[in-house]
């Protein structure tokens, strides 16, 4: 799965030992935000201090996050877990320009650009089935 936006936030990295195998281990965690008219946050984390160094993300970024999701259970409780596996950054321009939808190619054109449809009363090739 993916999701564009802009990191609004960026979480302390936290670490530890795993008690199974005895390795150390990081994980950071980001929130995003997309541009939609009501905009959706995603919280989601970067697990591995070689990921977190590779995709060194910074707070205003814009990118495209592909993610796994998983649901795991402690204590009788479920809780989800979003780990990104690849980010990229957007360019600047496509991120800020409304006329472009996300993920289409040919961007909308201006409204003063865009035809009106012309009825005319009396117009004989009224062909609908309705």
């Amino acid at each position: 799965m993916e999701f564009t936006g802009k990191i609004i936030h960026v979480g302390q990295e936290r670490g530890g030992v795993s008690k199974s195998t005895g390795n150390e281990w990081k994980v950071q965690e980001y929130v995003i935000e997309d541009h939609s008219q009501f905009p959706k946050k995603m919280c989601f984390e970067v697990f591995g201090a070689d990921r977190i160094s590779q995709f060194a993300i910074q707070l205003g970024e814009e990118l495209t996050v592909s993610f796994d999701i998983d649901a795991r259970q402690w204590q009788d409780r479920w809780f989800n877990s979003i780990r990104a596996w690849k980010v990229e950054r957007v360019n600047a321009q496509q991120a800020t320009n409304p006329q472009t939808a996300p993920g289409a190619d040919v961007p909308f054109p201006p409204a003063d650009q865009i035809a009106s449809a012309q009825f005319i009363q009396g117009d004989e090739k009224d062909d609908l089935p309705f």
